[in-house]
């Protein structure tokens, strides 16, 4: 058997040495269903060669659209033992970025989850020239769809099996023939400025990275992790396929998106990884319950709360702690976070992990304080996911760690961050002059992102490069900081700050949460029709002041938010304004917000709107309204220091 240096070749070793373990577990109609390795390796085997007989060769690319489910792991190995390779999309995107990733790397076939996505699929067919066919795998709502390029998961299968059939060595013969310096996928990158780049992932860069992890923390085969982030993302890519397949832990996929708490419950996973906007909405669920909860059981969260965040303090100052500590923690554990943590599906975590962007620090402290080992990561689509990271003896909240094996790290003259090691992508599919600003001639990614390393070596992350501001009195700030201490607050749920250059102060725009907003809204008698009626009513003004008052309290006086307005709709993805990592597209929000942002920083109490609003469910109304902008005072800031 050749060397074991591609993804295909790890699973055909793990089905020979895991065999009727489980790999692959799914939750439909309510009962958990798994698949084993062998059972796993053999659909792939069907996939690939049914791929292979209707003309899939090396080299060749599919793209997958869908939620997490086997049949997308499936797919995406499947494509990788003929030597191809496979690019996500993610599932909510609209049909000009599908047309656009499926076109930009040429798909020889999508694989679509359901109807929705086929539907699509079908409106842009006729743009979509290097496409023969689609695959989808859920039926529901397709029966009466007679086309002769649409094609179900299982008949694929079923011509992959009588290949194999007929010739029992050619799948192996595939295998064999991978190599480590395959491009196993095209990742999209977050495309902060512009549309996405598509970087090319080797399985070099994907098993590198994950032998760097899991040198790290150290994953054995029965631990459970719940892939339910999409995997056209990196990070999700990271764990579910380099790191579950070099470990050979079982994949977990939830039954729908909406059904995700009840299944991480249920399941309890060991490993858990989400970007900072999962964390912040873990935090706001729990602050909102507290809220809600009788006198007494809220005097005992917020007593063990102050504990645990001095004892997680101790812990981040290599403090030991005593025997009285250790008993404090283990009464708080039992009285009150292990039934939370229960609640949450986190009370079996042993490897908490957060990375895409930053993670506030009091968002930080408050995990560790329940007991949560939560690690700050770092990296990109470019370093494969995670090149630098917490280990547990060395936790720093206010840092992202230090390399992993395999991974260097330095900070140039100008302040850059730059990465260099065996999980550094290769380039940029079609697109040399990106690659060659990338990637410097002796092989230092270029990150983008602004940072320096402390005195114990841990890299501290600002922002990137770009967006780090310089204010009036000369120091340099980043917005994202404030963004992050802003969105501890539960009733926040976006903000994007501006300050520096030709600006005189620091302002923000802010979205209030609507699900909590609105309900504290009810509990306190607020009426309310619409997201835009609520956010611009003078009670939520108030509530959300001292919010950012509290924030102020934290600041040097020149970065603190001198007035602020509330955003007559959410920022979203489907308008260009987020990415589909939800990270905030700043330029863009910038120019179309141009003129809210010069109410901010003019003389006027507020500034009138006349837009178009576009819902879910495609209707438009016309909007005319004046949005409120709020003055914030020092006096305001010195009162929440108080509180």
């Amino acid at each position: 058997m050749s060397v074991v240096n591609t993804l295909p070749k790890q699973l055909r070793e793990n089905a020979t040495i895991f065999g009727d373990k489980m790999a692959l577990r799914e939750k439909r109609f309510g009962i958990w269903q798994s698949l084993t390795w062998q059972d796993y390796l053999i659909r792939v085997r069907n996939f690939a060669l049914g791929l292979h007989e209707m003309g899939f060769s090396k080299n060749d690319r599919i793209a997958i659209i869908g939620d997490n489910r086997p049949e997308w792991v499936i797919a995406e190995v499947a494509a990788q033992s003929l030597g191809g390779a496979s690019m996500g999309i993610y599932q909510d995107s609209v049909v000009e970025e599908v047309a656009y990733l499926a076109t930009a790397i040429n798909a020889k076939f999508i694989i679509a989850e359901d109807q929705e996505q086929v539907d699509k699929l079908l409106d842009i067919w006729d743009d979509l020239s290097t496409v023969k066919a689609i695959i989808y795998y859920d039926p529901r709502g397709l029966r009466n769809y007679k086309l002769d390029h649409l094609l179900i998961f299982p008949d694929v299968e079923a011509r992959g099996a009588k290949v194999h059939q007929q010739h029992p060595k050619l799948f192996d013969e595939f295998v064999d023939a991978t190599d480590s310096g395959d491009v196993a996928i095209v990742s999209t990158t977050s495309g902060t400025t512009s549309k996405p780049k598509l970087a090319l992932i080797t399985h070099y860069n994907l098993i590198s990275m994950a032998e760097g992890l899991t040198a790290v923390d150290h994953y054995e085969q029965e631990h459970q992790f719940v892939s339910f982030l999409p995997l056209a993302w990196i990070g999700e890519q990271m764990l579910s396929m380099a790191c579950g397949m070099h470990k050979g832990f079982a994949l977990n996929f939830p039954e729908e998106p909406e059904t995700v708490p009840i299944d991480l419950r249920e399941i309890g996973p060991h490993i858990m990884f989400a970007p900072p906007r999962i964390w912040e909405n873990y935090l706001s669920d729990v602050q909102v319950k507290i809220e809600d909860a009788g006198r007494l059981k809220t005097a005992m969260f917020n007593w063990a709360l102050g504990i645990g965040k001095k004892l997680a303090d101790k812990r981040f100052n290599k403090e030991t702690l005593t025997v009285s500590d250790k008993f404090v923690q283990w009464l708080i554990y039992v009285l009150v976070f292990a039934n939370l943590l229960d609640q949450l599906g986190l009370r079996q975590v042993k490897w908490a992990y957060t990375a895409g962007a930053a993670l506030g620090p009091d968002v930080f402290r408050f995990f560790h304080a329940m007991g949560v080992n939560l690690k700050q990561g770092y990296g990109q689509t470019e370093t494969t996911g995670i090149c630098v990271l917490h280990s547990d003896d060395d936790i720093k909240f206010q840092t992202v760690g230090k390399p992993v094996p395999g991974a260097e790290v330095k900070v140039d003259a100008s302040g850059e961050i730059l990465v260099k090691g065996s999980m550094c992508f290769i380039g940029y599919f079609d697109n040399e002059e990106a690659t060659s600003d990338t990637i410097t001639q002796d092989g230092w990614v270029r990150t983008g992102d602004a940072g320096y390393h402390d005195d114990d070596g841990h890299l501290i992350v600002i922002d990137r490069a770009k967006d780090v501001m310089t204010l009036h009195d000369g120091t340099k700030f980043s917005p994202q900081f404030i963004e992050n201490k802003l969105k501890f607050s539960p009733y926040i749920k976006e903000a994007v700050v501006f300050g520096g250059g030709s600006y005189p102060f620091v302002t923000a725009m802010i979205n209030v949460d609507f699900n909590n907003v609105g309900k504290w809204a009810e509990n306190n008698r607020i009426s309310y029709t619409t997201y835009t009626d609520l956010s611009q009513k003078a009670p939520v003004y108030g509530l959300i002041l001292q919010d950012v008052a509290r924030t102020n309290a934290d600041l040097p006086s020149a970065a603190q938010i001198q007035r602020f307005l509330l955003l007559h709709k959410e920022l979203d993805a489907d308008d260009a304004e987020l990415t589909r990592t939800r990270k905030v597209r700043r330029g863009f929000v910038a120019e179309r917000y141009k003129e809210l942002i010069d109410g901010l920083y003019g003389d006027s109490e507020s500034i009138h709107i006349d837009t178009e609003i576009t819902y879910q469910d495609g209707r438009t109304q016309r909007l005319s309204i004046d949005l409120h902008i709020e003055m914030v005072t020092a006096q305001q800031a010195v009162a929440a220091a108080g509180d």
